[in-house]
């Protein structure tokens, strides 16, 4: 697992630079505290977020451009109905790519640290609009409706002032560096948002402006009126509610028409209820689940775990089937294991097992689900997702082979694109095989929802997206409760026992069914390395999540670090936190392979959890691996360093 050689990103650049590394773990989110019109408002140097008093289903939010709390009419109605409101400051940067790149890494920032919905109502005042236009366009499927207010859509127009508006010439020099253009070149460039709107009506995004006819600062006909009408004939819904003989002033003195534009373009309508709408088809039965029935029902208690990433810590599915088993086993005694951690992967998972789940006692019921983060966060192949997979499967087997085990296949915009013409990518495809093998029943959820979409009953939208809202939550608990409930149907059986599952051989011998958590003690370092919570006020710029902040770790950011661990087994790696410090390392194994590996992780601005394997593919038994870190340098897509923090050694 390879994957960071070519990291796809680098670390947030100037994000959260002053305030994100001293985040205390009790803040919802990073920054200063303060209050904004009656609700709790986070800020850094160049980033807000406001929260509302009771969040919306799906966690849905506006992102506002440019001219913080001016005419915040549309931005308070908002917090009022459950959005959250934020804020990225661009300044003199005009849209530019520059700016593009900084509300890239915010957006992933807010939509995998905080599980916001994966569509944003974008808000742009005047030259906001450069910003929510220009990101749109490299962006649609983020991109809820736009909102722009007065809006500049032609920077020739404002702040060139190249036609009837009046245009400001500093400005124009500071939208020309920021471009790196001569005034030629900005001149002939024909990417502006008004020649830039294919890709939104492609996707559909509604849009609303608001707008003084007698504007001179950016006139309607330069801007707004060459958009509509080029919309219009995409066949795109662009609407404008004018102002006549108002300028250049913002908003209106009563915001209903714009909230019931967003309200009626962005609200799901659901016509049929999401416990009506799925059928039985695509869940794939290999069991009867009588175990976990008698336990439940005569011996008056059960464990019950969920393994997965973000979709599993949430509060989606999980709560809702822990809900339904409780009130069809009243009488019984739950004891119920959250154990889903946001990014992780299903070889995280095998490795972790033992120290979250069986650790807490005879394992009756297992829910898993790694299919979106095998595919999207670990970008894994077809082996990688096998060998996770099944040695969560195999382990929980040999833990106790009673346990009844499900498996649900959650979704993401690539696997439902597969799934809509009857295809798999590499993890659905791997843990299938893994189901079929060790006879595990499976919620293929991502076919469910693929075949609603193509029969017009179902979109994405509607669904909530990667992180399901409450109705995307409820088809996959509703599809477990039917089969458990269609199984459970009839009275237990006066013979009714326990019967083990049959033991099955592994699909890879080389899976990670023997994964396990090193101890510490067995890992020997040299001085450069601590031992121990980090102090992460010293640490990096990245922000790290409230559940790693006091946790203990190996860790150096000295380049020349060395350590070696002895192992019994046939893998070994580390489950880690990767950084925008994070380093290089070389790997020996038993003096004689050796690999230089970059740690640096697509998303290392937040100090990413990650298992990375050093070696996955050794002879079963005695092995020692020498690890030394090296420098990463600075580079045009990373930023340098040479630390290393591992949460555990991984071996199996």
């Amino acid at each position: 697992m390879n994957n960071w050689r070519s990291p796809l990103a680098i670390f947030l650049t100037l994000l959260f630079f002053s305030l994100l590394s001293s985040a205390d773990e009790t803040k919802l989110f990073p920054g200063k505290v303060s209050e904004w019109h009656g609700y709790s408002m986070y800020s850094t140097k160049d980033t807000k977020v406001v929260v509302p008093k009771t969040i919306a289903d799906g966690k849905p939010w506006v992102w506002r451009a440019r001219f913080w709390g001016h005419k915040p009419q549309f931005d308070l109605a908002m917090l009022a109905k459950g959005y959250h409101v934020v804020y990225c400051d661009v300044g003199n940067l005009f849209g530019s790519p520059k700016a593009v790149k900084k509300w890239d890494d915010f957006y992933t920032y807010l939509r995998f640290e905080h599980l916001f919905a994966d569509r944003a109502i974008l808000e742009g005042m005047s030259r906001g609009g450069l910003i929510i236009y220009n990101w749109a366009a490299k962006n649609p499927e983020k991109v809820a409706a736009i909102y722009g207010d007065a809006p500049v859509m032609n920077f020739k127009s404002w702040p060139g002032g190249k036609g009837q508006g009046s245009g400001s010439k500093r400005d124009w020099q500071n939208c020309l560096k920021a471009y790196g253009f001569t005034e030629e070149q900005a001149l002939a460039y024909k990417f502006n948002p008004i020649d830039n709107l294919k890709a939104l009506a492609k996707a559909k995004i509604p849009i609303l402006h608001v707008v003084g006819d007698a504007d001179k600062v950016v006139p309607v006909a330069e801007n707004t009126a060459i958009a509509e009408l080029r919309y219009k004939k995409m066949g795109g819904t662009f609407e404008v509610i004018h102002k006549p003989g108002i300028g250049h002033v913002h908003s209106l003195k009563d915001p209903t028409p714009i909230i019931d534009f967003m309200m009626k373009h962005t609200k799901n309508k659901v016509a049929i209820s999401a416990d009506k709408i799925v059928s039985d088809k695509n869940f794939i039965t290999r069991s009867d689940f009588q175990n976990s029935r008698f336990q439940f029902e005569q011996n008056k208690k059960g464990h019950v775990a969920f393994l997965g990433g973000s979709i599993t810590e949430m509060n989606g599915y999980r709560p809702m089937v822990s809900e339904m088993l409780t009130k069809r086993f009243p009488d019984t005694k739950f004891n119920f294991t959250a154990a889903g951690i946001s990014s992780t992967c299903s070889d995280t998972g095998a490795f972790r097992l033992e120290h979250d789940i069986l650790s807490q006692g005879p394992l009756d019921m297992l829910f898993v689900e790694f299919a979106v983060n095998d595919d999207q966060d670990g970008i894994y192949n077809y082996n990688d997702a096998i060998r996770g997979m099944e040695g969560i499967i195999a382990q929980a087997r040999r833990h106790n082979p009673n346990v009844d085990i499900i498996m649900t296949f959650f979704v993401n915009t690539n696997i439902l694109a597969l799934a809509q013409k009857g295809e798999m990518n590499p993890s659905t495809t791997a843990h299938s095989k893994v189901a079929e093998q060790h006879s595990i029943s499976v919620n293929n959820l991502a076919q469910e929802l693929a075949d609603l979409v193509n029969s017009g009953q179902m979109t994405w939208k509607k669904f909530g997206g990667v992180h399901p809202n409450k109705y995307g939550n409820t088809m996959a608990a509703t599809m477990i409760k039917n089969a458990l409930f269609k199984q459970w149907s009839q009275p237990l059986a006066k013979d009714a026992k326990i019967t083990p599952h049959p033991k099955k051989d592994l699909v890879d011998s080389k899976s990670y069914a023997n994964g396990r958590f090193l101890p510490f003690d067995d890992i020997q370092t040299d001085a450069n390395w601590q031992k121990g919570p980090p102090n992460w006020a010293q640490e990096n710029k990245g922000s790290v999540r409230g559940r790693f902040q006091k946790s203990a770790m190996i860790y150096t950011k000295t380049a020349g670090a060395k350590l070696n661990i002895t192992f019994t087994g046939t893998a070994i790696g580390a489950y880690m936190l990767s950084g925008p410090d994070a380093g290089i390392i070389k790997c020996t194994i038993d003096g004689k392979e050796s690999k230089i590996i970059d740690t640096l992780h697509k998303h290392s601005g937040f100090n990413y959890p990650m298992t990375l394997m050093f070696f996955n593919e050794l002879e079963g038994g005695e092995h020692i691996l020498e690890l030394e870190t090296l420098e990463n340098k600075p580079g045009r897509i990373k930023p340098g360093g040479s630390a290393f923090r591992a949460l555990h050694f991984t071996a199996n």
